[in-house]
């Protein structure tokens, strides 16, 4: 009865990438039950409890104790308890992840290939949105009929504007790994180097600047360390760059608007789109875009990430060493008068736009320490891991594209990107630490 049950849950595991396009409810219902399957059974049935003595365990669960712990002194406690206790559900994933997979070749070239799938799914589905464009309207919908509500955005089949371009960025080079088992197909090479340009290139059309700026910089990492991909991913960076250069030259959206004026704010980039409409006639709309990176980088404090930062900043200095408490940004900025202040043509966000700072400044001086300390082991877990150099880099890559400081990021907090980012880390640890002898280095 108990393999029946692990393999159930083996395949739940598998389904949570499929599971994220259709929203946070049934990923985060399959990690939640999981976790009290792994905790119950093992402990209470099995009596498999060797992963307590794991390091990384160890330091899982102090991390989550230190988030219990400041939460007393937390403006709003009980929203700070509330999210504090129940991320353990997160923070179990990858080690429920290593005890379902580990050193399971047949399971892990399936999570390969379903990850694979899926990255080559959401690029035709968002590629497809991409070429239903019209001046007047903007993007139209998706195969599934999806539209963003917000003009010059994609929604892919998520049905959310911040999701196509951060779910290839991160999955895209995990499915990469795919290409591995067929190494010996001398015609896989130029499809490894179409499918990982192709990533970049509808990371661009999305419209998502920081999936755009860390895969690239992840692609990099990679033409770097991997000596023996060199030539992939080298060619595949040049031929990223020259698609984008003829979709920018030839796709009607970055070409049928004259500006009219660019500000650093939410939203500050005004143009005046051209399309023709009734008999015939030449008609004009005025639309509001986001600022230009560069527009940003000038007058990065009155921007809305510089009014964000400077605002969790301002909470950290009031309490520094326990910080305001998780998930109490938002609230915050409503209700505590010096706090409360008034961003340009912004409201309170929910949180803070980047981990670091939002540790800092909902979770002080202490959870920020923990955090670091608990990435330190994760990536010591994964560079000295036993498998080869190729689930190594790309493990190892995968984690920058999530956790590199400099960069706008969702909250680790929350459960749809909680589920998606320690999915990956799960991934990457598997990955890393199975002994596995079929694939190419």
């Amino acid at each position: 009865m108990s393999n029946k049950i692990n393999k159930l849950f083996i395949y739940l595991f598998l389904s949570i990438p499929l599971f994220l396009i259709t929203g946070p409810a049934i990923p985060d219902i399959i990690i939640t039950f999981t976790s009290i399957y792994f905790l119950v059974y093992l402990i209470f049935f099995d009596k498999n409890i060797y992963f307590l003595n794991n390091l990384f365990f160890k330091i899982t669960i102090f991390f989550w104790v230190t988030l219990i712990f400041i939460s007393f002194f937390a403006i709003n406690k009980i929203e700070s308890f509330q999210d504090s206790i129940i991320f353990i559900r997160f923070l179990l994933i990858p080690i429920f992840g290593m005890y379902l997979l580990l050193n399971n070749e047949q399971y892990i070239k399936k999570l390969l290939f379903i990850v694979f799938v899926l990255v080559i799914f959401v690029m035709i589905d968002t590629s497809f949105q991409f070429l239903n464009y019209n001046s007047e309207d903007g993007f139209g919908t998706d195969i599934l009929g999806f539209k963003s509500d917000w003009y010059g955005r994609l929604t892919g089949p998520f049905g959310d504007e911040l999701v196509p371009g951060v779910f290839i960025s991160r999955f895209g080079l995990i499915g990469y790994l795919f290409f591995l088992y067929y190494q010996n197909n001398n015609k896989i090479f130029w499809f490894e180097i179409l499918y990982l340009s192709l990533i970049g290139v509808v990371c661009f059309a999305t419209g998502e600047r920081m999936p755009l700026a860390t895969y690239f910089f992840a692609l990099t990492i990679l033409l770097i360390i991997y000596k023996e991909k060199r030539l992939i991913f080298f060619l595949s960076i040049i031929l990223a760059l020259l698609m984008i250069l003829i979709v920018v030259k030839t796709h009607k959206f970055y070409n049928d608007y004259n500006i009219i004026s660019s500000t650093q704010y939410h939203q500050g980039l005004v143009v005046e789109k051209t399309y023709k409409c009734e008999e015939n006639k030449e008609c004009t709309k005025i639309i509001n875009l986001q600022p230009g990176f560069l527009e940003i980088l000038k007058n990065f404090n009155t921007s809305a990430y510089g009014e964000i930062y400077l605002l969790a900043y301002k909470m950290y200095r009031a309490n520094p060493f326990t910080g305001i408490g998780i998930s109490n940004y938002e609230s915050a900025c409503l209700n505590v008068p010096e706090f409360h202040v008034e961003l340009s043509n912004y409201n309170c966000a929910s949180h803070p736009h980047n981990i670091y700072v939002q540790f800092l400044s909902e979770g002080g001086l202490i959870t920020l320490i923990v955090f670091i300390l608990y990435l330190s082991f994760l990536f010591k877990n994964i560079i000295f891991g036993y498998n080869f150099n190729s689930f190594k880099y790309i493990s190892f890559t995968s984690l920058i594209i999530i956790f590199w400081p400099i960069m706008s990021t969702g909250s680790l907090i929350k459960n749809w990107n909680g589920v998606f980012c320690f999915y990956i880390i799960a991934i990457c640890l598997i990955l890393s630490q199975s002994k596995i002898k079929n694939v190419s280095k």
